[in-house]
């Protein structure tokens, strides 16, 4: 018999409102020193712990982050919760894609920060009980309870200490942000004079 291992697939939600160097620095940590096979970015319409008026478009957002990583052969970009209800409830696109993509084993990736307030989360018992989660460290915040359930790997990915809104705020105040972005996606931001 065929020892048959699914895909393990790493799923790196956010609104990526704009995708910065921290975000691509974390997905490469991930699929080059863990046991991850591929990293979908899964670009988020609406949190339900954000305001929306904030966000550039669904279609903006996705095309910056397919900018940032064309040439990563282990990355790619999903819009998937663009067709799912919103609010966009993680255990709702996790359901969507264990059925579509039933040869993926799916892993969830995400900050201490918000392992640290995971019980916040739509059915989060159930997260934690069907599906592992890979944390990467936030400056100045402990992982919280949860850091030692079973389902939790804390690993050992660079702490960044850039944020979105860093990069919103420095371009509204007129700051060279082109070394915090990818090149095409700074170039992007700049022509279209995004968060300006």
């Amino acid at each position: 018999m065929v020892n048959y291992r699914l895909k393990k697939v790493g799923l790196f939600f956010g609104t990526f409102n704009p995708i910065h160097i921290g975000h691509l620095i974390i997905a490469s940590y991930m699929v080059n020193f863990t046991d991850i096979d591929e990293l979908w970015f899964i670009v988020s319409p609406q949190s339900p712990f954000k305001k929306k008026s904030t966000l550039l478009s669904n279609y903006h957002r996705l095309e910056m982050v397919e900018m940032a990583i064309e040439k990563q052969e282990n990355m790619c970009v999903s819009d998937i919760e663009f067709r799912l209800p919103l609010p966009s409830y993680t255990i709702n696109t996790l359901a969507y894609l264990k059925e579509r993509y039933s040869n993926n084993k799916f892993v969830l990736i995400m900050g201490a920060d918000n392992l640290a307030t995971i019980n916040k989360w739509k059915n989060y018992e159930i997260i934690l009980q069907d599906y592992e989660i890979y944390v990467y460290p936030r400056p100045n915040v402990t992982p919280g309870e949860y850091a030692s359930h079973p389902s939790v790997k804390i690993t050992s990915a660079p702490i960044i200490e850039i944020s979105s809104s860093f990069i919103r705020d420095a371009i509204k105040n007129k700051k060279n942000v082109s070394f915090f972005l990818p090149d095409k996606v700074y170039q992007y931001i700049k022509d279209m004079h995004f968060y300006e």
